[in-house]
């Protein structure tokens, strides 16, 4: 998740409305990439594993940073880390390092290039084992029951992490995956609608609960 905005107009913490009416969470401060980014993409569940892959490297990139300064970069990082297809991304080899601490589009981190590439190739043996990303993350997805009563700011602005974010990094540690710590892997968990973190009072929360209702979680390979 981005970092929590503060309280908005008194009455509604952690909540922004627009001019056009519709009130948000007021992390997305109005700007409109940050809108758009709240209102189609975060949240809403995802299966596919390339797109889940994509979120795990930019969370990763992230750490140090604000997320909107990797939102307005994702397209320069999609271009360099060829389009974060785990198959082409786990044959970069010095060369493409080399060529990614040149480019100024994207976050020039050693280490962080260097583990998204170590992952696309834990991603490939992942998707030989559970048969998807997609099925190895969706069994991570928290029981309803471990949840916050109350999606207010000032509880979830407080969870940085949670016991399923715990076990998901602990577990792809243990597989050699890295910047997947248990804050980064709840980001991811939010980002990609394995829990829904709109406040109460978001217009958004209530679309994001229909289509998570239409949804279902693609099955781990036994």
């Amino acid at each position: 998740m981005p970092p929590p905005a503060p309280p908005v107009d008194g009455d509604k913490p952690g909540l922004l409305t627009g001019p056009d009416g519709i009130c948000r969470c007021a992390w997305q401060q109005g700007l409109p990439d940050y809108q758009a980014y709240h209102d189609d993409e975060w949240g809403r569940p995802v299966a596919d594993d390339r797109r889940l892959f994509e979120k795990l490297c930019l969370e990763g990139f992230q750490a140090g940073l604000s997320w909107l300064t990797i939102l307005r970069k994702r397209d320069n990082f999609r271009r360099a880390f060829a389009n974060f297809e785990p198959r082409k991304l786990a044959r970069f080899g010095d060369d493409d390092i080399a060529r990614l601490l040149a480019d100024p589009g994207i976050v020039r981190h050693r280490g962080k290039i260097e583990a998204a590439i170590n992952n696309a190739r834990c991603a490939l043996e992942l998707q030989r084992e559970a048969g998807s990303l997609a099925a190895f993350f969706w069994s991570y997805e928290p029981e309803a029951k471990s949840r916050p009563r109350r999606h207010d700011w000032s509880t979830i602005a407080a969870i940085t992490a949670t016991d399923a974010s715990r076990a998901l990094s602990k577990e792809l540690k243990r597989r050699g995956w890295r910047f997947v710590g248990p804050t980064t892997m709840h980001a991811l968990m939010q980002a990609m609608g394995l829990v829904n973190d709109h406040l109460e009072g978001c217009a958004i929360r209530d679309r994001v609960i229909a289509e998570r209702e239409r949804f279902t979680p693609p099955a781990r390979r036994a």
